[in-house]
Order: structure tokens, then sequence, then C-alpha cells
């Protein structure tokens, strides 16, 4: 027999050397390269898994008997659904957030809040350096475009810059609604958790509340209601600016003339909606008896501040939506999908991409061959991509009310208020969520996700898949109109 048709021996340690490796490194490999395949992900992918397997962690939490209170079962759905609206900083919910959850739920509720406040990839960021590990190219770039920071070797500064400030502005948040409850005549422990509570909550833009009736109860003339309701505004508006403008204004304070064109659009936009939605609020709901009717001036400007700010991101409320007219349901519908600022707590399609394109309009409408703000010209990219977040988002709301519609049959004025405050992470709501079947809110836990995630990443990957052609093909104007 020849030497190549000789049988070659077989090593029979190399053959079961896989099958004889511990199951616990085969499972440990196995972890890693999952790890690893996440870690090389592009962004867009990247940001979804995380929030999915973020999302998923704190559900599982509530989804524990400890989570609930004494007597109380949790349904799986009713966990997921609460966890999604923690995380995505939204505050819909199908359960009573004092009456379902324990104080280690409620916790847990809160944990998920400020870790979607913050966002995953940059908390993720955030703890690298925490322990002591440089923040990787690909992580730096992450960062750098979700919180438009102008030079890359900064990106490690500034993040630690952002939980500094945000810590700081919860903590006074915290310390003021704290004498508030106090004043109250709550117990101190109680009026502390309270204060922390609502401040994470208000500057995170979540709407969750402790108490069975929300901010309700402290709707009443008196100090107490400055030191409670006040506060709570002034965190959500804050909040809602977003940590880009945070840093300006840290950074060059209150001088107008140098803050960037972000922070212009942003602050100016940001008053305008304010102010717009405080005049229409209060004027519509003027003689509503369900409403304003029966308080005095003074308590109806305020509830229409109040609602203002809300309306937009916050998602607390003094007064039950459905006992609202249609044309506030309509203003609502309006803020909320136009939501707050870029890389902030709010969601909506945020208020830069309303401005450049009521920019645009106004630019077409002059004549100008260029869109122009604050002495500053905004290139047609950015304009594509605010047309395109606009598009899809208002896709995203169209399919997800049919679907809500064709799921629970209620009125579609009702379920296209919900839908919309899921998409923009708002919070108010019209009872839908908590009316719907486990499908309806399968589909609005989807909607929510989107809507946290969804603007920012497909801006990201569109700004990101711009590329140069060598050539050019001939123009054609179709008819417009």
């Amino acid at each position: 027999m020849s030497e190549l048709e000789q049988p070659h021996a077989v090593d029979e340690s190399s053959s079961q050397a896989p099958d004889a490796e511990p199951f616990t490194t085969r499972a440990a490999r196995g972890v890693r390269d999952f790890v690893d395949q996440i870690a090389n992900s592009s962004p867009a992918r990247l940001a979804v898994i995380v929030f999915v397997i973020v999302d998923l962690g704190f559900a599982l939490l509530l989804w524990l008997p400890v989570a609930a209170k004494h007597g109380q079962d949790t349904d799986f759905v009713d966990a997921v659904f609460t966890a999604t609206s923690a995380v995505t900083v939204t505050g819909l919910t199908t359960v009573s957030t004092a009456a379902q959850w324990s104080v280690f739920g409620q916790v847990v509720i809160l944990v998920a809040i400020q870790v979607g406040g913050l966002g995953t990839l940059t908390l993720t960021s955030i703890l690298a350096l925490a322990i002591g590990r440089k923040l990787g190219l690909k992580s730096k770039l992450i960062t750098q475009e979700a919180l438009n920071i102008g030079r890359l070797g900064e990106v490690g500064s500034l993040l630690q810059i952002i939980v500094i400030t945000s810590i700081s502005i919860e903590a006074a948040l915290a310390a003021v609604l704290s004498i508030g409850f106090l004043a109250e005549g709550e117990p101190l422990g109680t009026a502390l958790w309270h204060g922390v509570f609502y401040a994470i909550s208000s500057f995170n833009n979540a709407g969750f509340t402790p108490h069975t009736d929300g901010l309700v109860p402290y709707d009443h003339a008196g100090p107490t209601a400055w030191l409670i309701l006040l506060p709570v505004c002034i965190g959500v508006v804050v909040g809602s600016l977003g940590f880009p403008v945070i840093l300006v204004l840290r950074q060059v304070g209150f001088r107008f003339n140098r803050w960037n064109l972000n922070a212009k659009l942003t602050v100016v936009t940001t008053s305008i909606l304010l102010v717009l939605a405080w005049l229409l609020f209060t004027l519509v709901e003027w003689s509503n008896p369900a409403t304003l009717g029966g308080m005095s001036t003074p308590e109806r400007l305020f509830q229409g501040f109040f609602a203002s700010v809300m309306m937009r991101s916050g998602g607390f409320n003094l007064v039950d939506m459905p006992d609202t007219s249609q044309v506030t349901l309509l203003l609502s519908d309006a803020m909320m999908f136009a939501g707050g600022g870029s890389a902030s707590t709010a969601g909506g399609i945020k208020v830069t991409t309303l401005a450049v394109v009521f920019l645009a309009i106004l630019a077409e409408a002059r004549g100008d061959q260029s869109v122009i703000a604050f002495f500053r010209t905004i290139p047609d990219s950015v304009l594509r991509i605010a047309i395109s977040v606009i598009m899809m988002g208002a896709s995203v709301v169209l399919l997800g009310s049919a679907v809500m519609v064709a799921l629970t049959h209620l009125p579609l004025d009702h379920v296209l208020f919900e839908v919309i405050s899921a998409y923009a992470t708002c919070g108010l709501s019209t009872g839908v969520s908590a009316a719907s079947p486990d499908a309806g809110k399968i589909v609005l836990s989807v909607i929510m996700l989107v809507g946290r995630i969804g603007t920012n990443t497909v801006a990201t990957a569109l700004a990101l898949r711009s590329r140069r052609r060598l050539y050019s093909y001939p123009e054609e104007r179709p008819i417009i109109g």
C-alpha cells in the first residue's frame, strides 16, 4: 500500500477536545462572540440592539414578584409595556404606578428612566470611563454624533460634564420638591423619596408619578403649589432643551450672540411653541366646565402654562385629556409631534427639524436661493434629512393608528392621540393604553421604541450615507403643487 493510500492515524485527543471543553468555557466564548458582533455593528443597529436588551432586562425585573405590591400579580405584557415606557422616558402606563408597584418596582422604574434619559449608548461610554477604560474610536464617533460635539477629543470630558450637570440639576430639583412635599404634610422619608422621583421623572421628561392621582392633589392655591408644580415645569423645560444646548449654556452662559445655531434654533422655537400652546390651550378651554371653566383667572392662566409645558414632552397633567375639547386634542397632537430639542430627553421630530422646514418654506416664499437662519446658511442636506424625518414620523403615526383602531375599535381621535404620545414619548393619555388588548400594548411598546431611537438614528444614518458622484444627470423639474 502506498504512503498516500495508508490511513492516517486519528488523534483522538484532538477530535474530542471540543466535546471535552467545559460548558462554561463554550458559553463564555459564545457570549463574547455575541458581544463582539454587537460592538462591530453599525451605530443604528447597535442602538436598536442595546435598547431592546436594556428594555427586556428591566421588564424581567418588573416581572419579579418582589416588584409588585403584596397581593398584586404582574402580567408579563404589562411589565414589558412599563419597562419600555420607562426606558423610552414616555410615561404611558397600563397599570397604576402607585397601586401596582412596590418600592423595589418603583426604584427599577426610576433607574430605567435615568438610563433612558441619558441614552443607553451614552451611558455605556460613561460607564467605560468610570471603570478606567478608554473610549474606542467608534464609541467616540457615536457619542460625538449623538451629542453634536465639535471635536472628537472632547468626547470624554464632555460626557463627564453631562453626568455632573444632570445630577446637579436633578439634585436641585429634588431639594426644592422635597421641601414642597414636606410643606404638604408628608413625612420626611416620603417627602424625600417623592422629591427624588419627581426630579428624575421631570428632568428626563418621563411623566411617571408615584401618586395615585399624580400631581392633581397639589393643584391648589398657596406657596406649596409653587414648590411642586413650578419645579416640575422647570425640570421638563430644561430636560427638553437637550444636552448640546445645556453644554452651550454651561460654557458661554446666556450670551445669545455666542450660541451656536443649534442652540439658537432650539431655544427660540421652544419658546415660540411654549407661548403659542399656552395661549391656545387657555383660550380654547377657558369656558370648559370639565377643565378650566370653574377656576379663577390666575388658576386658568397657570393651568394653561402647565399644559403647554407638558403637552410637548413632559407627560404630567392636571386635567384629564378626555375631558378636553377636540380642538385641544388636535393642538396637543401637533405639539407632541413637534417634541423637544435634539439629543434631549424629549421625543417627537424635534424642534430644530420643524424650524428648518419652516425656514425653508419662508425662503421659498421670499424667493431666496438658500435657507438662512441667524446669519448662517443651512445646507441642503440638512433640509433633506428634516423632510425625511417628518415623513417617516408621520408614516409611523399613520400605520400605528390604523393598527390600533383595528385592535381596539376605539374612537380615532383618542387612538391618534395615544399613538402620537407614544411616538413622541410624551406620556399624555386618553386611556387607550390601559384599555388595549395585549396585542395593542405590544404595538404601542414598539412605537415608543421607534420614537425614542428612530428619529435620531435614521437622521444619523441618512447623514452618514451621503456620497459624492463623479457625474451628474440632466436636470428636469416636475410639476409641484
